[in-house]
């Protein structure tokens, strides 16, 4: 890909992760975003002009003295303007500007007119700190004047106007200082939001194993969603503010730098974009090292966080060794690509400091034959010198922000890549849904002629299964190890589609699924136990009574705040957690039970007392088991044999043998 076509990538890229905070992308292109951009501007624009217009006719009409003290000339450029086209060209543009937000205010709904007003008087405060800028330059010529002529009062007067200038720059420059930091987190909670949302939706967050390091392009999710994001949204607005001010501030002082010698204008354009040229050649490689350093990072934190989540295992085998080595190679990784950084860094700074240093003789090379000439006053050097630098600055955005440019490359590629995988994952489960259910609302757990084929394998483990599992069935499935067992729980749980055939599954809140470990989130007893409902839905009473069903009376006595938070994957055994997983579960109280040994690490007494308990409930479930005493509990034997084969037999027939 060559660099235009990489740069049209990028821009793509950009699009569709900014544009849909500010305007929505589905029923709108890229002219409509890119107008709105322009109309802003021109809002901007015509609003400062009226403002200004405002501010020198009211000083003119309240407090004149000192409208000709601080503000010198100012009321004659602006009737200039005025009297020029240039007054009539800026207001029928104001009104266009106006126009264009008035005809899609019907796509501006639901907040998103509040960026936008954000973005315009943020515009604003740039535009007034430029006037005020090209103003000081101005002063400082007569500054240098005024020395050189020894002309005190006049010197003391001008100092006064400077010194009138910073005073009102200084809000101003807080005021900018404020909303550029609090739209960027406006737009970081929009953005996170939406991402998290569909992270979080038709099971994205299963169908991307970022654990996977090797088989899955999108790894670090949660950093993606996090610290991605957060870097993202505040450096588009860093460099959008940056770019708007450096070109409202080439505007503003190319014109004063043209007006002194069109000769230091024309060299200062050469100048730059070569220096340019030069330095976007040179940082190419930056883009992929920093990408590199996101990822390598993030790897590196993950398997930190990796130890932390399982240090009581760890400290059960003794495998600090192997652990270390394991987070040493991952921080190796980052470190070696990191020295490979700091060297294009040290490259590109080389080129920057040597940009900048030569710029500094070009204004003298250029002036100082006309000073001596005597075709201009001594404070032109000065003021040549500050438009000189403010051009050059703007200019030369690029040259002095490639680091942070490539890094923001970097992040857009992440985010924008992980955007787009999320929601081909969401289109493509809510296709599969369609295709592989069966409409209607089920009253039991059908599964018509399927053939069961892992994702991303050509392993057949189950071929043309048929299984009905009414409200009064319970089926025990049984099979040697590696068989399928596991995987037909996923299948008739709608976590994998079928290669063939379909599933008909009751509601979701109707069919409820137990793994071996049961899930343990991070919050109070209270919600352990509600989960996935509301947990305000139960009383106390009604908690610990279920505790009490399921044999954990001693845990109430531990903790009788259901309120309190722990760490409950360490404090509770695995028996324990296993017991509070059915106490989850009869609080759901589900039609349809899915059991994957859901009972392995109990004793056989209370195996048989919550397995009663179900009964009791009138409860149907699938569960799988390898001990004999499970069948007593079930009306059918489903026996798989590894090889795609299967039989279902009444479990009151049913033998077990060495292989189930």
């Amino acid at each position: 890909m060559n660099p235009l076509q990489a740069f049209r990538s990028q821009l793509g890229k950009l699009r569709r992760l900014a544009q849909p905070y500010f305007l929505p992308i589905e029923d709108t292109s890229g002219w409509q975003f890119l107008l709105l951009i322009v109309a802003l501007l021109a809002v901007v624009v015509g609003s400062t002009l009226l403002l200004l217009t405002g501010t020198v006719s009211l000083s003119g009409a309240l407090i004149p003295k000192i409208q000709q003290r601080f503000l010198p000339g100012v009321p004659e450029q602006v009737a200039a303007i005025w009297a020029s086209p240039a007054g009539l060209v800026v207001m029928v543009l104001f009104a266009l500007g106006l126009g264009c937000f008035g005809a899609l205010r019907s796509k501006l709904r639901q907040g998103r007119w509040l960026p936008w007003l954000l973005m315009a008087v943020i515009t604003l405060l740039i535009l007034v700190i430029n006037g005020i800028n090209v103003g000081i330059s101005y002063i400082a010529r007569s500054v240098d004047n005024t020395l050189v002529a020894y002309k005190a009062d006049e010197f003391w007067q001008v100092v006064a106007i400077y010194a009138f200038c910073l005073v009102l720059a200084l809000p101003i420059r807080a005021l900018q200082s404020y909303l550029i930091p609090k739209l960027g987190l406006l737009w970081r909670e929009w953005l996170s939001g939406r991402l998290l949302g569909r992270y979080l939706s038709n099971r994205a967050y299963y169908v991307l194993n970022p654990n996977d390091e090797t088989a899955e392009e999108i790894d670090n999710p949660d950093q993606r969603i996090s610290q991605d994001t957060a870097s993202f949204t505040t450096t588009s607005l860093s460099v959008t503010v940056e770019i708007v001010a450096a070109l409202l501030t080439f505007l503003s002082f190319i014109v004063v730098l043209w007006t002194i010698s069109s000769k230091l204008a024309l060299w200062l354009l050469i100048y730059s974009v070569g220096g340019t040229a030069l330095i976007v050649f040179a940082s190419r490689k930056l883009v992929q090292l920093n990408y590199d350093q996101l990822r390598l990072e993030a790897d590196f934190r993950y398997g930190l966080v990796h130890i932390r989540d399982n240090a009581e295992s760890i400290a059960f085998y003794g495998g600090e060794q192997q652990e270390s080595r394991e987070a040493s190679r991952r921080l190796t990784g980052a470190i070696r690509n990191y020295d490979r950084l700091i060297v294009w860094q040290a490259l590109i700074s080389v080129i920057q400091r040597s940009y900048d240093y030569f710029s500094r003789f070009l204004p003298w090379l250029v002036i100082a034959p006309i000073y001596f000439a005597k075709e201009v006053d001594f404070g032109v050097f000065g003021q040549a010198s500050i438009a000189f630098s403010q051009v050059l600055f703007s200019v030369s955005y690029i040259v002095n922000n490639i680091d942070q440019l490539a890094a923001f490359s970097a992040s857009i590629s992440r985010l924008e890549g992980f955007q787009g995988k999320v929601e081909a994952i969401n289109r493509c489960e809510v296709h599969r849904e369609l295709q592989a259910v069966a409409p209607g609302a089920a009253s039991s757990l059908l599964v018509r002629h399927v053939d069961l084929i892992p994702p991303h394998t050509d392993r057949r483990l189950i071929r043309d299964l048929s299984l009905e599992v009414g409200p009064d069935q319970r089926v025990l499935v049984v099979g040697p190890s590696g068989c399928g067992k596991t995987s037909l729980l996923r299948l008739v749980s709608g976590l994998w589609a079928p290669a063939a055939g379909e599933v008909e599954r009751p509601p979701v809140s109707e069919l409820l699924f137990i793994p071996q470990k049961p899930y343990m989130i991070l919050g109070s007893l209270r919600e352990q136990l509600c989960y996935p409902l509301d947990p305000q839905r139960f009383s106390d009473e009604h908690l610990r009574s279920v505790l009490e069903e399921v044999r954990l009376g001693d845990l109430v006595q531990r903790y009788p705040d259901f309120a309190i938070k722990q760490d409950w994957p360490r404090l509770l055994s695995l028996g324990e957690q296993q017991r509070l997983a059915f106490a989850r579960l009869l609080l759901n109280s589900p039609r349809f039970v899915v059991l994957d040994e859901a009972t392995s690490a109990l004793d056989v007494a209370t195996e048989k007392h919550l397995y009663g308990l179900l009964s009791q409930r009138e409860m149907a479930f699938v569960s799988v088991g390898h001990r004999p005493t499970l069948k007593a509990f079930h009306t059918n034997v489903l026996e798989l044999d590894g090889q795609g084969g299967w039989k279902l037999i009444p479990a009151a027939s049913y033998t077990f043998n060495a292989t189930a």
